[in-house]
């Protein structure tokens, strides 16, 4: 067994891809707050990718942590000189082991605060990019405000120079560039948020505008906040990963990533300092990200709401095995075609209906097995986001949106806890308390759910919103997801 480092990328097996490049000449150029599994297969594997063709040595990435729990990535990676193993999954079976060594530090920011301000103070920084999901960025679910009353936002407030959260250090750092007369980084946001960084900019700069006021519109005016579209599927890294890693490659690797061979960047070309030349890597430089990002968000993101709830309570527990389901299947390809896309302007150089195909292959991929828990999990930070535009658009247009209050419907029968086995469900939500204590009254106030305006706006007020979501409710509880599907599906006739 060969434990992963610098030193060992000699003896790695020849199946094994290594990079080609001296990485003691990669020096920083990014430092990336939220370092998951989808920013490691993503966004560090273009960079990667370009070093590996003697491109962007000077555009290495500093990894930061704020959560608790990424005090363990950054011993994990520390131990493994911040090297680590993406394997691409195929369907047929077929592991591509390769190892990516464009990141070049870790800071756990709870640890040294400073450290990490001071890292992205420093004037080599020309990009300071986020995958913080969509929960991160603060944001009042129905207004859309930065959210002053966050008690983590007060105490970054009351103390500026000693920041615990995303947006105090952030900031901090940009005061500091500005007081040492440095030019600003780009801000560029990698999280399933449409128009992310137009959403990014609002927040930082209501932050900087609640710490001063003439700081919020200097950030406004002078700092970068390109829009983008990011799209793999990683799911979370399980013990069985590391273990098949060791097994096939012979590799001990600690905290390596899985992913699809599916990848793609769509990003707004707006990088003052300057960017890597990620064209060369595959990325999609363009002008306007928004038909792409609506793509993603309602086709793949939303079909990821719509398999779900409703595989889970039928008693599935990895997408794949939904997608393998003729009727679960029927039901996402109903939902694509009359109810996502008729939302959607033309995509130029996509074809909408290859790409609907497309998406049910890569969710129907059984090496992924992307679980079904970690899809239902942050629902209220996704469904509002996805799913009812969708909803809105299609009743704005007297179009189809039966499917969608469906889903819905089974997102408030999986909150209620229990799936049809009896089993429990370990709801996974920022709101689980009040959420779930809505649902246990389903059945006696089935409108109550959708009635939380939080979430829903004004959608409880729509006569045929409400008459399609309880409908779907009352059919979960009285004959089960599948019996709902087959329904819903019969109703609609054939497409």
């Amino acid at each position: 067994m060969v434990r992963l480092t610098q030193q060992a990328l000699t003896a790695l097996d020849a199946a094994v891809t290594v990079p080609t490049y001296y990485r003691r000449a990669v020096s920083a150029g990014i430092v990336h707050i939220g370092v998951g599994g989808f920013h490691r297969a993503h966004q560090a594997m273009y960079l990667d990718t370009l070093m590996n063709q003697g491109e962007a040595l000077d555009w290495g990435i500093v990894g930061v942590g704020v959560m608790p729990g990424d005090k363990r990535m950054q011993e994990v990676l520390s131990r493994q000189d911040h090297l680590y193993t993406l394997v691409v999954k195929h369907p047929d079976g077929t592991f591509e082991p390769r190892v990516i060594g464009s990141m070049v530090d870790y800071l756990f920011a709870p640890d040294d605060v400073d450290a990490v301000i001071e890292a992205m103070a420093n004037p080599a920084i020309r990009i300071v990019s986020l995958t913080v999901t969509e929960g991160g960025y603060n944001v009042h679910p129905v207004s859309g405000a930065f959210n002053l009353d966050n008690p983590l936002i007060k105490r970054d407030l009351s103390a500026p120079e000693r920041p615990a959260s995303t947006f105090g250090l952030v900031v901090e750092a940009l005061v500091r560039r500005r007081a040492r007369g440095l030019s600003p980084f780009t801000v560029m946001s990698c999280d399933n948020i449409q128009g992310n960084g137009d959403v990014a900019r609002r927040m930082f700069s209501a932050f900087a505008a609640a710490r001063e006021r003439e700081l919020g519109e200097w950030l406004e005016n002078n700092v970068a906040f390109p829009n983008s579209m990011v799209d793999r599927i990683t799911p979370v890294t399980v013990a069985d990963d590391i273990d098949e890693l060791a097994r096939r490659f012979d590799v001990e690797d600690g905290w390596p990533v899985v992913c699809e061979p599916f990848t793609q960047w769509v990003l707004e070309d707006h990088f003052p300092p300057g960017r890597p030349p990620f064209e060369a890597a595959g990325v999609q430089l363009v002008d306007d990200v928004e038909p792409f990002e609506l793509m993603k968000l309602r086709l793949l993101n939303a079909s990821h709401q719509a398999l779900t709830y409703f595989g889970y309570l039928a008693g599935y527990r990895y997408a794949h095995q939904v997608c393998q389901d003729p009727l679960f299947v029927e039901f996402l390809r109903r939902y694509m075609k009359e109810e996502g896309a008729p939302t959607l302007a033309p995509v130029p150089g996509i074809d909408l209906n290859a790409y609907q195909r497309t998406l049910i292959e890569r969710f129907a991929n059984p090496e992924i097995r992307d679980t079904l828990a970690r899809l239902c999990a942050e629902s209220s930070d996704r469904i509002p986001k996805w799913l009812v535009p969708v909803i809105r658009h299609q009743l704005a247009h007297d179009g189809d949106m039966a499917m969608s209050a469906a889903v819905v419907a089974s997102w408030a029968r999986y909150a209620e806890g229990v799936d049809e086995q009896g089993e429990p469900i370990e709801v996974v939500d920022a709101l689980r308390e009040p959420l779930m204590a809505i649902a246990r009254d389903n059945r006696t106030r089935p409108e109550a759910f959708v009635d939380n305006r939080e979430l829903f706006g004004d959608l409880a007020d729509s006569p045929r919103f409400m008459a399609a979501y309880l409908e779907a409710l009352s059919l979960l509880h009285e004959r089960g997801a599948r019996a709902t599907l087959q329904a819903l599906l019969a109703s609609k006739g054939s497409s």
